[in-house]
């Protein structure tokens, strides 16, 4: 005896689920609005828990708890930085094993504990600890926010989804210096600040567990791609050797993103130090310090789009000189702390606004989608490892010279790395690797 044919619902009345096929799946970040709305939000608690760090931090390990060595000072970025660096490069190998969605939640469990470290921890040794943790926090999900970014929306609009991304980060670093920098006037050091993590802790976590994972964009691209996937070349040493090395493109980018997150971890040590020795109080310091994340955010959105539109070089070499530019502000202006503090912050803040988003894309330009994440790992690497680099040469050269010389060193370091990436970069995806 046949089979019966199944008979259409009727008006009016739902189809069976058997009947209901799942929505196709598309490229595109009008096709993915919600979803990369969505992550757009999870990135803004995931900037503004390390945002918690960037006034009164530095502050604390001099004020409470007495530390006269720079170095001692700032070494909770170098624990952050190189915590963060390793993350990343385990986070673009991990993809290969877990779900993105997966990794993006197991970063906001990591970070449930640092808000309250912050708050009330006993000795210096916990606020280093601490920031182990929010490294592990902030490599995990921050990476995991601009992955699933970039596999939404396909090769067209990357630059403006890694803009996006980095602006709803930043300008949530940013805000989040400035309303700490409020509260420490008001409240003291501690611990109102600091738990004002604890909502992002919150409010990042809920929204994880709510977002959708990406692989089935990733296969969809995969499947799009005019060459096959690799296979024997996608491993992470291989790629880690591309993306560092031998691919002369990134490895022009890796170099770029390593001096400019230098400058962030130097002057996330150095200016608050810097500026209240000449007189200026919490709330102008925190003034300055979310200045420069807030420009920063905010310009990555033209910024990013504008990379789409003429390339990712020329916006990476100019904003490498302009933040070279904005170190000398500083000292040459400082007779007039406030006005040296802003104008640098602005200049800082604009400078990485053109190279961050850009960077990012060109590598994303640069790797076959088959190992793309690995390179975004890898790259995310030395980019991270800038702020240990940059905390661990100001903390040497203001113990040993003084926090001028810190900032000299940084300009000179950020106009030698804007040539290199004159030199190296390229913006065709099929220029040579060597």
């Amino acid at each position: 005896m046949g089979q019966r044919r199944a008979r259409p619902a009727r008006r009016g009345q739902p189809a069976s689920p058997s009947a209901s096929p799942s929505p196709p799946v598309r490229l595109g970040l009008r096709e993915n609005r919600w979803q990369f709305t969505l992550l757009v939000v999870v990135n803004v608690c995931v900037g503004g828990l390390v945002g918690l760090e960037r006034t009164t931090v530095p502050l604390l390990g001099t004020e409470v708890f007495g530390l006269t060595s720079d170095l001692a000072v700032f070494s909770f970025i170098i624990a952050f930085g190189v915590t963060k660096a390793l993350t990343n490069l385990a986070a673009g190998a991990l993809t290969a094993r877990f779900r993105r969605k997966q990794l993006l939640v197991t970063g906001w469990l990591i970070g449930i504990p640092v808000p309250f470290a912050l708050a009330w921890a006993p000795s210096w040794g916990w606020i280093v600890a601490a920031n182990v943790l929010l490294g592990l926090n902030q490599g995990l999900t921050w990476s995991m926010t601009v992955n699933m970014k970039i596999d939404l929306v396909g090769p067209a609009r990357r630059g403006l989804a890694t803009g996006l991304n980095e602006a709803a980060g930043y300008v949530a670093v940013g805000a989040t210096a400035l309303l700490t920098g409020y509260l420490a006037t008001v409240y003291g050091l501690r611990p109102a600040p600091e738990l004002l993590g604890a909502v992002f802790v919150a409010a990042g976590l809920g929204l994880a567990l709510i977002v959708r994972d990406t692989a089935a964009h990733v296969a969809l691209e995969l499947a799009q791609h005019p060459t096959p996937a690799p296979t024997a070349s996608a491993g992470l040493a291989t790629t880690f050797a591309r993306t560092s090395w031998r691919h002369r493109s990134l490895r022009g980018a890796s170099q770029a993103g390593l001096v400019n997150n230098l400058n962030d971890g130097l002057t996330w040590g150095v200016f608050p130090l810097l500026f209240t020795d000449h007189g200026l109080g919490l709330a102008a310091v925190g003034l300055i310090k979310g200045l420069y994340p807030l420009l920063w955010g905010l310009g990555q959105i033209p910024t990013g789009h504008l990379s789409d539109r003429i390339g990712r070089k020329p916006l990476i070499v100019t904003g490498m000189l302009v933040q070279s530019g904005g170190f000398v502000l500083a000292l040459a202006l400082l007779e007039w702390p406030l006005l040296a503090g802003i104008l640098s912050a602005i200049a800082l803040g604009v400078g990485t606004a053109l190279v961050y988003p850009a960077l990012i894309a060109s590598v994303s330009d640069h790797a076959h989608p088959g190992w793309r994440a690995n390179a975004l790992g890898v790259y995310r690497f030395w980019r991270d490892l800038g702020y240990a680099a940059g905390a661990l040469v100001a903390g040497v050269l203001a113990d040993a010279l003084g926090l001028n010389a810190t900032v000299v060193a940084a300009a000179v370091l950020t106009a030698a790395s804007g040539l290199l990436a004159a030199c190296w970069l390229s913006d065709d995806p099929r220029a040579a690797g060597t």
